[in-house]
């Protein structure tokens, strides 16, 4: 998932993202612990993907109190 495509969405349809990329994320950990995922990459994947929104909301917070 690309950052530009992000900045594209409103605040709220980044944060339900954040919500389905954790559920993502623990359900991906849980197939790691019981040996059942196929591709352990995708893990580190959405976790950076979770930190780009994540610094996208914070960047936008930031310009709404500076500017």
């Amino acid at each position: 998932m690309k950052a530009s495509e992000l900045r594209k969405l409103s605040n709220e349809e980044l944060k339900g993202k954040v919500l389905e990329l954790k559920k993502k994320l623990f359900n991906l950990r849980f197939q790691n612990k019981i040996g059942s995922i196929s591709n352990t990459a995708e893990i580190n994947q959405t976790k950076k993907d979770i930190a780009r929104i994540l610094t996208i909301l914070r960047e936008r917070e930031l310009n709404k109190t500076n500017g």
